[in-house]
């Protein structure tokens, strides 16, 4: 499968929780759930929205990452996804802590996070 295929796929919460389930990665499971509450998101609508993310913000030195790591990697859609995921963590918790209220500057146009 291309990346542009599976990019298409991932943005689409029914596939990107079936390939969350599928990493088998509990820690980024964990995260992915912890900042997704944080946005009023479920797990599948985190991940998709971070592909959706990455497809459009990710800088060039991302993208040559993500191509080696796939070079090297031996499940190419795990990888991308691990990627994808651990690159959107490191936004968010940046975000989170660089505008002074606990978040709200992680995407344009989208829900506040939850100020619980």
């Amino acid at each position: 499968m291309q990346l542009g295929a599976l990019l298409a796929k991932l943005a689409d919460d029914r596939n990107a929780a079936a390939a969350l389930d599928a990493i088998d990665d509990v820690a980024l499971c964990a995260r992915v759930l912890e900042v997704g509450a944080r946005y009023d998101e479920m797990p599948a609508a985190y991940v998709s929205g971070a592909v959706r993310r990455y497809a459009s913000k990710a800088a060039d030195e991302d993208w040559l990452g993500l191509m080696s790591a796939l070079e090297r990697g031996d499940d190419p859609g795990r990888t991308a996804l691990q990627r994808i995921l651990y690159w959107a963590l490191a936004q968010d918790t940046r975000d989170d802590t660089t505008d002074g209220t606990g978040g709200g500057s992680r995407r344009a146009g989208d829900r506040e996070p939850n100020q619980v």
